[in-house]
């Protein structure tokens, strides 16, 4: 028996993420759709004809992407390691492939064994949006105050509760979290709002972003950050980004 860690990049605009949640109404509303994790223990049990069950670093949502997603699984197969990447990625569908597998420990566990995630979330600001990006940024037309937003980003650094910026689901999480390192840079045109943190509540990089996209635009005054960092309300906090800007960028061990 042998644990092998695959580092996956996907495309997430046709997906219902990365798996279906556990419960009746989320099956229904999924009953006709895929998911990542889905489509990759299908073409595994096809090639290693063994039922595979994946474990995966962070189940991202429908819309979202990913750069290097990390996902581990059990098998008793003695296939070379770059012979399963080659056959994987000929049957894998365009928009999800394998970039890199390993053999680690037994005890390795892409989820609890992970340090920190880093996510980018993409917007687009100019006055016209894009063909070629329209899945993989948010567009966004208004004027940005790029230096305020660095400023009020800051005020989120280190361990605090972040209540404020976590949707509400099915089962309620510890809110604190420990971010270690967030940066807006921008390309031309492409503003990219990076965050590290332990790890993440429901949305909370999307809702990071949509606040900062509203101190940004002027809607939120200086100083707006604090407050609602320290308010734990998710009312006072800017809105939940859509999912196509979102790319889980790197799970550090």
């Amino acid at each position: 028996m042998r644990n092998l860690k695959l580092e996956i990049e996907y495309d997430g605009t046709h997906y219902h993420g990365w798996q279906v949640q556990n419960c009746k109404k989320a099956r229904a509303s999924y009953r006709n759709s895929q998911t990542i994790q889905h489509v990759l223990e299908q073409v595994l049990k096809k090639i290693l004809q063994e039922n595979i069950k994946l474990t995966v670093a962070g189940r991202t949502d429908s819309g979202v992407h990913a750069l290097s997603q990390v996902a581990n699984f059990k098998s008793s197969s003695r296939m070379p390691l770059e012979r399963l990447r080659w056959a994987l990625n000929c049957l894998l569908p365009e928009d999800i492939k394998v970039t890199r597998i390993k053999n680690v420990g037994l005890d390795f566990n892409s989820r609890f064994s992970a340090k920190s995630k880093l996510y980018r979330y993409t917007i687009l600001n100019r006055k016209y949006s894009s063909a070629l990006l329209a899945n993989r940024v948010y567009f966004f037309h208004h004027h940005l105050n790029v230096s305020l937003m660095r400023k009020e980003a800051k005020v989120l650094l280190g361990r605090h509760n972040f209540k404020s910026f976590q949707t509400a689901e099915i089962r309620q999480r510890n809110p604190l979290r420990t971010i270690k390192f967030i940066k807006i840079s921008k390309d031309k045109d492409l503003l990219h709002i990076d965050i590290q943190a332990d790890s993440f509540l429901y949305n909370m990089a999307r809702s990071i972003a949509g606040t900062l996209l509203e101190i940004g635009r002027g809607r939120f005054p200086k100083g707006s950050m604090e407050e609602i960092l320290k308010a734990r309300n998710r009312q006072l906090a800017g809105p939940t980004l859509p999912a196509k800007g979102l790319f889980l960028l790197k799970i550090r061990y």
